[in-house]
């Protein structure tokens, strides 16, 4: 099991550090680890946030465990020289098209979400967000209008066979689960979003077993924080998806939680916790390494086929957590280091 680890920047060393010390202690056999560089750490020591031999690393891994990349001091450089060039840079090469970020509300953290404990507590959910279109991939860029005003512009498509191939993971998902998929979009002012709806429908016929919904992306975000527990499964572009996914983290009580998994056709996938870099915190044993922890159950289970040792790492997790193991993002004080220990000792 060829694993490659790209930490990144910020706190991305901290947090995988941690959920590689898990990921050995499991014991599995033939576990190899390949470690390289990507985003601002990436542009200062090869001059590129997705260098060659980062990109050859990744080619020949089975999975990914990913940090974070974002670095405030290369805001600057040109688009194309910026740390996050290096994940949008992997999701296109090793065509990684579907993301999956469950949210559930672990018990004992109820009063850590920004909802009324009653609403949180039926938070089990799985957003699907398409990872390789929409306004992120599509064409886009600056002009000057003949008035003399600056205009930027990006577009928003998406091809039937993009759509099509997405519906079925998040309809695929939800026959494992409680059989419920909500598609989310805009299709009252988008022809995007209308030719997705139509897409889904058709795609819909395959899956008889499944309650197919459709919600607005407004409406969504609202019921999102009014009723959270009405969700199942939510399938949704790239956009809306980014959004609505970090919505959800708030709503089980920090977005030091979540896990992500963005999966290719075959096994092949990328995992990482949906933080970001946080740079204000990077070094000082503050970051909070459960959703890279979580994300590497994720690796074992959706590359490896490893339920087993994937569920062992996060019933080890809800342990630590109900045991009163948090970071300051929960209330607590225990630091980087000491929660991934806390982990390890109920593995």
């Amino acid at each position: 099991m060829k694993i490659a680890v790209f930490a990144g920047d910020g706190i991305g060393p901290e947090v995988t550090r941690e959920a590689v010390r898990v990921l050995k202690a499991l014991g599995l056999n033939d576990l190899e680890l390949v470690e390289g560089d990507v985003g601002g750490a990436a542009w200062r020591k090869h001059g590129h946030p997705l260098p060659p031999q980062t990109l050859e690393i990744a080619r020949s891994a089975d999975a990914i465990l990913f940090g974070a990349v974002g670095d405030f001091e290369c805001d600057r450089l040109e688009r194309h020289l910026r740390p996050e060039q290096a994940i949008l840079g992997l999701r296109k090469e090793l065509g990684l098209f579907a993301n999956l970020r469950p949210a559930k509300l672990f018990k004992g953290l109820e009063d850590s979400s920004a909802l009324r404990p009653e609403v949180a507590s039926a938070i089990d959910l799985l957003i699907v967000r398409e990872l390789n279109g929409d306004v992120y991939f599509g064409e886009k860029g600056t002009k000057v209008l003949p008035d003399g005003r600056r205009q930027g512009w990006d577009m928003m498509s998406y091809a039937e066979d993009e759509v099509r191939r997405i519906a079925h993971v998040a309809f695929k998902a939800a026959q494992g689960r409680r059989k419920l998929l909500c598609s989310v979009d805009k299709a009252n002012v988008l022809e995007t979003s209308q030719l997705w709806r139509d897409v889904v429908i058709e795609v819909a016929a395959d899956y008889p077993d499944v309650a197919l919904s459709h919600m607005y992306v407004d409406n969504a975000a609202m019921q999102l924080v009014r009723n959270p527990g009405q969700f199942d499964v939510i399938v949704t572009g790239n956009l809306f998806g980014d959004i609505l996914s970090d919505q959800a983290s708030m709503c089980v009580g920090s977005i030091g939680l979540l896990a992500s998994a963005a999966l290719a056709e075959g096994t092949m996938g990328l995992y990482e916790p949906i933080h970001g870099s946080a740079p204000d915190i990077a070094g000082q044993d503050k970051a909070n390494p459960l959703a890279c922890i979580l994300s590497a159950a994720m690796l074992l289970r959706h590359s490896f086929g490893l339920e087993a040792p994937a569920a062992r790492i996060e019933a080890a997790v809800a342990k630590a957590l109900a045991d009163g193991i948090r970071g300051g993002d929960l209330g607590g004080h225990l630091g980087t280091v000491a929660i991934g220990e806390g982990v390890l000792a109920r593995l």
